[in-house]
């Protein structure tokens, strides 16, 4: 008997097959690590990756209307609507009506919003620079040329 029968399954390397080849495992392993580090740095503010995405997006578009920030984002207008309900909940955006559309309302960062914003915007700078230190500034950009490739249609 060879050292390795002997192991419980349990102490045996697991066999991936193809997985390490396909690109949507890669990709959803890659998002575990940076999300993983993205609420270790943020839990204590209660920020998540996409509640950081639609603060941003109005930090820069301010008056937005929901569909336009959730298809910028590329989150269901269904997702959407909760994910913005907890912000405005917390005092961080708020909706306003659009006078020349009733049924319409605008989006924007309340003063609360924006002072957050502006404090989280400094950590996220930090979260990016532990990644891009495994992979290099130069290596960053080519991954992103090359993510951003994947989403073009």
């Amino acid at each position: 008997m060879d050292e390795t029968s002997e192991r419980e399954p349990s102490e045996l390397p697991v066999a991936m097959g193809h997985l390490p080849e396909l690109l949507g495992y890669a990709l959803r392993r890659a998002q575990v690590a940076v999300f993983a580090d993205f609420h270790d740095r943020f839990s204590s503010d209660d920020i998540t990756p996409a509640q950081f995405g639609v603060l941003e997006v109005l930090k820069y578009n301010p008056g937005l209307r929901q569909t336009q920030v959730s298809a910028a984002l590329g989150v269901r207008r269904t997702n959407f609507v909760p994910l913005f309900d907890g912000l405005e909940a917390r005092g961080l955006a708020e909706r306003r009506k659009v006078p020349a559309d009733r049924r319409a309302f605008a989006l924007y960062l309340t003063p609360k919003g924006e002072d957050l914003l502006q404090r989280l915007e400094q950590r996220v700078c930090e979260h990016e620079a532990k990644f891009t230190a495994r992979i290099g500034a130069d290596g960053k950009q080519q991954l992103l040329r090359l993510l951003h490739l994947l989403c073009d249609n």
